[in-house]
């Protein structure tokens, strides 16, 4: 039976990525129904939103979702697209692998790492007051009262982290170690400082580790982490990180492994409902050139597959994508040691090349 899968192209260079990635995962031979949409800035003028209805309709009708890479026009009424679908679905865990592929430049090999990041809450909640706002002038008032006076003019960030908020995330990163044969989960933290906030979130941590005695767990302050990532990387697996620190662990764990352009990403929510993507931009710049590079959302796609069930040919695909960034020669320019090499491929070509590769690894 065939998977119902909404397919939301992006813009910029997305609708070259997702058209790429479609035909990859097409190749494999599993079956999906497609249920194409479009958001972001080429829907504004027609809609008044870079996020309609009828693709939040969408979403929750198929449960699965690949989505490209989305510009958020400036002056829409929410901040980010991105943000927008986690608030709206309660996306509450994003899990964004970091592995090495030979082929990819880095000053790294053999990294092997999995971020799941906190989601919904943290500094990311969007719990803000401009500077000046009677709302600023207010808390300012009562933080001066409360004995924990902040400076006048000041703009303010509320930082909310919930015991349940908490619990579901790292139980979230117990369950994706044990169903994948990981060996440990580490919480980061900076609960030496934020005692009441990182400080929950470590003591529900030890809680919920308490719970999976098959599974190591350890503990690191966020900063001490991101030392100890650089310098000896090989001692951690999977990692689970309060919504900002996710964000730039993350980014410092693509780093390691070749950039954002190999770096895949997925988000899990409650109901079921999944959404699969890069976690690159857009690059508008580039938008019909056909020579953006497609890894980050195929390896997205093969994430996908291995939620649906269909593991066998996410290893194809995989191993697919691994062989032809290997072999080098069927690479788009980022892939190439050096960017003006002229014998790069485009966005369309890399697909047909990974195509090729899976037909041949089959006969």
């Amino acid at each position: 039976m065939a998977h119902a899968v909404t397919l939301i192209q992006g813009d910029g260079i997305g609708p070259e990525l997702s058209e790429a990635t479609r035909r990859v995962l097409e190749a494999t031979g599993v079956q999906f129904d497609w249920n194409l949409q479009d958001a972001g800035e080429g829907v504004m003028a027609e809609h008044g939103t870079p996020l309609p209805e009828h693709v939040l309709d969408a979403i929750r009708g198929t449960g699965t979702t690949l989505k490209g890479p989305i510009t958020t026009p400036v002056g829409s009424g929410f901040r980010s697209v991105n943000v927008e679908l986690r608030k709206t679905f309660d996306l509450f865990a994003q899990v964004r692998p970091a592995k090495s592929y030979e082929g990819v430049r880095s000053r790294y090999e053999d990294i092997d790492l999995v971020i799941v990041r906190e989601n919904t809450e943290d500094l990311y909640a969007g719990v803000e007051f401009e500077r000046g706002s009677e709302h600023a002038e207010e808390l300012t008032r009562l933080f001066a009262e409360w004995g924990n006076p902040i400076k006048a003019n000041s703009g303010i960030s509320i930082k909310p982290i919930s015991a349940e908020g908490v619990e579901r995330v790292v139980s979230f990163a117990f369950d994706y170690a044990r169903a994948n044969g990981r060996r440990k989960v580490t919480s980061v933290h900076k609960a030496n400082i934020m005692k009441h906030t990182d400080g929950l979130w470590l003591e529900v941590s030890r809680q919920v580790a308490e719970r999976y005695t098959d599974i190591e767990f350890e503990d690191r302050i966020v900063d001490n982490m991101c030392m100890q990532l650089v310098q000896k990387p090989e001692l951690y697996d999977v990692m689970v990180l309060p919504n900002l620190y996710g964000d730039i662990v993350s980014d410092l764990c693509a780093g390691l492994v070749g950039g954002l352009g190999v770096a895949p990403g997925a988000n899990f929510g409650v109901g079921g409902i999944s959404l699969f993507e890069p976690v690159h931009g857009s690059a508008p710049k580039y938008a019909g050139q056909d020579k953006a590079n497609p890894m980050a959302m195929m390896l997205s796609g093969v994430m996908m597959l291995r939620h649906l069930g269909e593991h066998e040919a996410a290893e194809r695909l995989e191993g697919a994508i691994a062989r032809i960034v290997a072999a080098g020669d069927k690479v788009t320019y980022d892939l190439k040691p050096h960017r003006d090499d002229p014998t790069a491929v485009g966005t369309s070509a890399f697909a047909d090349a990974i195509i090729e590769a899976m037909q041949h690894a089959t006969v």
